[in-house]
């Protein structure tokens, strides 16, 4: 089971870099699973991946409790409302217009209900 979790935690880990690059591939979901898969079979990777130069911080503050800075959740909500909204207007069916908009409203919601790391 160790071996799946990291390998695991690697495709997740893989995604999440792909994420930073292509705007409809979540980052942050795939580096939370990466690191609960690293968590739970590899304190080495799993601490390397907390202290990393470029994810760590996010990463740590959040685990943590210290919460997002204020940058990222302006950042996430600003990017991700219009191609939410764009993906309304494209769809055609109404049930998938309203459960995207449901998604966005989810997403907002806990966002915003996260602690603001004061770190920025």
């Amino acid at each position: 089971m160790k071996y799946i979790l990291i390998a695991l935690g690697g495709i997740f880990l893989f995604l999440a870099v792909l994420g930073v690059f292509l705007p409809l591939l979540p980052t942050t979901p795939f580096l939370l699973l990466a690191s609960a898969c690293f968590a739970r079979s590899s304190t080495r990777l799993h601490q390397w991946l907390r202290t990393h130069g470029t994810f760590g911080r996010y990463l740590s503050d959040f685990e943590d409790g210290r919460g997002i800075p204020l940058r990222g959740k302006i950042l996430a909500l600003a990017l991700m409302w219009p191609s939410m909204l764009y993906s309304m207007v494209r769809v055609p069916l109404l049930p998938l217009k309203v459960m995207l908009l449901l998604i966005a409203c989810g997403v907002t919601i806990y966002l915003l209900s996260l602690p603001t790391s004061r770190r920025d």
